[in-house]
């Protein structure tokens, strides 16, 4: 690839150094102990500066896309997309392209409005398989570069290659990555009370027991979430459905070619319900079962925090909801651990992400999505986030650029040689189920409905075709 007079890189870059460097100092003053920008800053402006990876292979294929644009379509708005447009800088001073970014809420069905008019963006960051799935079908989408390819393969699982893959044809490499099978707890409490994080599901039910004779009650949980009301369910069915039936009965269940209220699922979800319809176990600081389904999602893990209840089962996104001035890490006010599989070893991991899904296959567009497929972008991004709240899954991924503790946790899970990855089951299901009937009856199941029912319901609902 051609790059633009190394005066004038050097120049831009550095401006583009000193902007970021002004940035993170900026930011640096409201977060919490362990989450200060310190560290990113450093690694942020040394890899900003830093264009030897678009003088090497395989860039060069590219040519020059000096004074070239390419547009980018995505969900996430300001504040959140400022990180996401500072790491595209390097992509900019480096080659003399341009990245126009735009960001909108709507963007999940207005993507589709545009891909089906003729009026794609470039590139599109797709925050679901069955999305990606529905835009191919529109024909508009493009195989993904061999070059991007090649770095998936590097860098990633093979089951991240296959959430990008529709068909047989590999189109969007994976960006970002959350994890799923987390448990939030106090770590004052585990040490003042003797507890341990458990490491197999028969210890986290020993651990539940124990905490109910201590006289509290263990798990807090809350589905309320306006239209979307129930979705917390179904995290919970598929992490048990993953660690209960295994990664092979999880993917034919989510692609129908089991039933969805076959034996496997029956299990994984009384097996859920040994926790949520527990009286003995919820709902601590809110009331009984029922009081779940009235809950928000987002004030359901708040009670740990008085110790009216000692662990809630939730995303790595739920740092965001702790109220501010908390300390979340391993020796702070609450942090997380991992959900554990059945034994020690099966590290089943449930989470979701984001695809890099291109439109077009000008070469500026397939240099800047295969940009987007490197360790050094992944790093870069990770740096220019002093609070937290982006991980990837790529393996190069350097944890120590990670500010967040518990995205540094989140990293540790996603890099376990042992873990196997699953996207959200219902985020790949027909939107009929995974965002409609499950939802409801995920809600209709905390409030008395049986397993048998509910289920039945769910798989009665399946589209013919």
């Amino acid at each position: 690839m051609s790059l633009r007079p190394k005066a004038t890189r050097r120049t831009a870059a550095l401006a583009s150094a000193l902007t970021l460097g002004l940035t993170l100092a900026a930011c640096g003053g409201d977060t919490d102990p362990g989450d200060t920008a310190t560290g990113g800053t450093d690694g942020a402006t040394e890899a900003a500066i830093d264009c030897g990876i678009f003088e090497q292979a395989p860039f060069d294929q590219f040519g020059d896309i000096d004074g070239k644009t390419v547009t980018l379509y995505t969900g996430i708005v300001t504040p959140e997309d400022a990180p996401y447009q500072e790491a595209f800088k390097a992509f900019e001073d480096c080659t003399g392209a341009t990245v126009e970014y735009e960001g909108d809420k709507a963007f999940e069905t207005q993507v589709l409005v545009r891909a089906r008019a003729g009026n794609a963006p470039d590139i599109a960051i797709v925050p679901q398989p069955g999305l990606l799935a529905q835009l191919v079908e529109t024909g508009s989408v493009v195989a993904a570069p061999e070059a991007a390819s090649k770095n998936v393969d590097e860098y990633w699982g093979e089951d991240w290659k296959a959430y990008g893959t529709v068909d047989g044809t590999f189109y969007a490499p994976p960006n970002s990555a959350n994890v799923k099978s987390l448990v939030w707890y106090s770590p004052a409490e585990f040490e003042e009370a003797g507890y341990e994080i458990p490491t197999t599901l028969d210890e986290l039910k020993a651990l539940s027991d124990k905490m109910v004779a201590d006289g509290k009650t263990p798990w807090c949980a809350g589905i309320s979430s306006g239209e979307a009301t129930g979705w917390p369910v179904t995290d919970w069915m598929e992490d048990f459905m993953l660690r209960t039936a295994g990664p092979e009965a999880y993917d034919k269940w989510v692609a129908h070619e089991i039933p969805f209220n076959g034996p496997e699922a029956t299990a994984a979800l009384d097996a859920a319900g040994e926790y949520l319809k527990n009286a003995e176990y919820v709902n601590g600081g809110f009331g009984d079962v029922k009081s779940i389904a009235t809950t928000t999602f987002q004030d359901a893990g708040l009670p740990i925090l008085d110790g009216a209840c000692s662990l809630h089962r939730q995303a790595s996104f739920y740092a965001a909801n702790w109220p501010e001035g908390t300390t979340v890490a391993e020796d702070g006010d609450v942090f997380a651990f991992y959900l554990p599989g059945e034994t020690a070893d099966e590290k089943p991991v449930l989470g979701g992400g984001e695809f890099i899904t291109a439109f077009a296959d000008r070469p500026e567009v397939q240099a800047f999505q295969t940009y987007l497929t490197t360790p050094e972008y992944a790093n870069l991004r990770a740096s220019l986030s002093p609070s937290g709240g982006w991980v990837s899954a790529n393996k190069e991924l350097d944890a120590s650029k990670l500010t967040s503790p518990i995205d540094q946790l989140s990293a540790e899970i996603l890099q376990d040689p042992n873990a196997v990855f699953r996207f959200d089951g219902s985020d790949m299901m027909p939107a009929a189920i995974g965002s409609n009937e499950f939802w409801k009856q995920s809600t209709n199941w905390i409030t008395g409905t049986s397993t048998t029912d509910a289920l039945n319901a769910i798989e009665a609902a399946w589209p013919a075709s």
